[in-house]
């Protein structure tokens, strides 16, 4: 709970910084967006093949001029369903591993606009696992084995249409989040959202 605070704490102190900085100004946007998140992790030490987890992201943005209208800086705060599969065989037997691995994401991004409809993102992501269920052969095993935290960078591109967007991006972690495995977080992500 202390780590859901500090990261509360943290988005709203980088949001009302940014509209510090910009504080004449008039065009700070705030909405919320969704999606559909396509994740795995890269291989590490996983001898035998991983399948990625669907799932869905959903939370809230804003978007704070920097420069006129072509940089901004866009903070976020997403609730994000990510994991992998993996498939294992151990002493003749096979295994299917589901990893569901939930994280509350602050991405702090760089905003370019390349015209009035196109946009560029760009920055770090930060992030707490608030939620680790591993399905082990359609029964359910405790495990502590992912990180709690998740640094990562994160790039992409929107279609900006007034008030509603499209946008496309993908984050790959810094850090290794899987205890003892080498690997991280690998995840597209596809969606839309509507700023106020």
């Amino acid at each position: 709970m202390k780590n859901v605070i500090l990261l509360l704490t943290s988005f709203i102190s980088v949001t009302a910084f940014s509209q510090e900085e910009v504080k004449s100004s008039s065009d700070a946007r705030f909405g919320i967006k969704g999606g559909l998140n396509y994740s795995t992790v890269t291989k590490g030490d996983f001898e035998e093949g991983l399948d990625p987890r669907t799932s869905f992201y959903i939370g809230f943005v804003s978007e704070i001029p920097l420069v006129g209208r072509i940089l901004h800086l866009q903070p976020e705060m997403i609730y994000s369903r990510q994991g992998f599969e993996s498939n294992y065989s151990f002493l003749g037997e096979n295994y299917n591993d589901v990893y569901q691995v939930d994280y509350i994401n602050i991405p702090v991004l760089l905003k370019l606009y390349a015209g009035n409809t196109l946009s560029f993102e760009f920055g770090p992501q930060f992030g707490l696992k608030v939620n680790e269920k591993i399905v082990r052969n359609d029964s359910e095993v405790e495990e502590n084995d992912i990180n709690s935290f998740d640094t990562a960078l994160a790039g992409g591109v929107s279609l900006n249409f007034d008030k509603f967007f499209l946008s496309g991006r993908y984050t790959y972690s810094l850090n290794e989040i899987i205890k003892d495995s080498n690997s991280k977080n690998s995840v597209f992500q596809i969606g839309g959202g509507f700023r106020f």
